[in-house]
């Protein structure tokens, strides 16, 4: 089975990206969401790195024309009908991906292969929210993903080989490093991360150091391309408690407790970069 369109759900950072990325392999792509206002930021932002790229002489605009010509965009699942594939990148909520998953179920066609970008969730537990799991999988991007060359790309316990290597297949289009791995909490990449980050707050909530010191050392000490606090402002703070959250109910083991702090941020709206301010200020 050859993928030839694709509809993603969500215009955020992570499903603009996917969109981005889908088209600029030649795909045919619908990006999907609730309202139109989302859909025209999400592709105002395409736009912008499209142009970036024409500026830096990576593409002509020409490339750039076309690429932004094969996505659409829809406020509507029904138009999943004729898509061979979706990969959904919506807020990191079971309730919600399992209301995603329950509509486009009744939508897509026979043949089509429904993905996950969910960061930590349980591939076959949404998975059960379809008809057809052993053709559901999870397919993990990461931030920013015109960059990033990573996929996880995570097997539910029904997901048939055949599905998987028409996934790997695709990455490998997108000009994407797939890394196989299996069901767990978090995955590789967020059970590795987010304890990290998450111990990076603890040493700001227990007054170690100012999230200046602690970035810091990680940068200059440990040569991170950049200091856990500033990523965790990055990536959004209430992604990184759902994700925690995540791990914590899932091993149940106290190495995985979100940090209070992290906890009040979130309740205070201060979620990071997307909002203008985290541990940090954002102009």
């Amino acid at each position: 089975m050859e993928i030839k369109k694709v509809l993603v759900v969500g215009a955020g950072q992570m499903g603009g990206g996917i969109a981005q990325v889908a088209a600029q392999a030649g795909l045919d792509v619908i990006l999907n969401d609730i309202k139109q206002e989302f859909l025209d930021k999400g592709l105002g932002v395409i736009k912008g790195n499209l142009e970036r790229n024409v500026s830096k002489g990576k593409m002509t605009a020409e490339q750039k024309d076309a690429i932004l010509g094969r996505i659409k965009s829809s406020v509507n699942l029904e138009d999943a009908k004729d898509v061979d594939l979706v990969i959904e990148a919506a807020v990191e909520n079971m309730q919600i991906k399992a209301q995603i998953f329950q509509t486009l179920d009744k939508i897509v066609p026979e043949h089509c292969i429904l993905a996950t970008n969910t960061s930590s969730l349980p591939i076959t537990e949404i998975a059960a929210f379809t008809k057809n799991p052993e053709k559901f999988i999870g397919m993990h991007f990461m931030n920013p993903v015109p960059v990033m060359k990573l996929v996880e790309i995570i097997r539910g316990l029904a997901t048939s080989d055949e599905v998987y290597k028409v996934i790997e297949d695709m990455s490998i289009k997108l000009e994407k490093i797939p890394v196989e791995v299996n069901d767990f909490p978090g995955f590789i990449s967020n059970r590795v991360l987010m304890p990290m980050l998450n111990e990076a707050i603890y040493t700001v909530y227990e007054g170690v150091a100012t999230p200046e010191a602690v970035d810091n050392v990680m940068k200059l000490g440990m040569n991170h391309p950049m200091g856990p606090i500033q990523l965790a402002d990055f990536i959004g703070l209430d992604t990184c408690l759902a994700i925690m959250e995540v791990l914590y109910a899932g091993f149940g083991d106290s190495k995985y407790r979100p940090c209070p702090l992290l906890r009040k941020y979130v309740k205070a709206g201060w979620l990071g970069k997307k909002v203008g301010k985290g541990f940090y200020e954002y102009k």
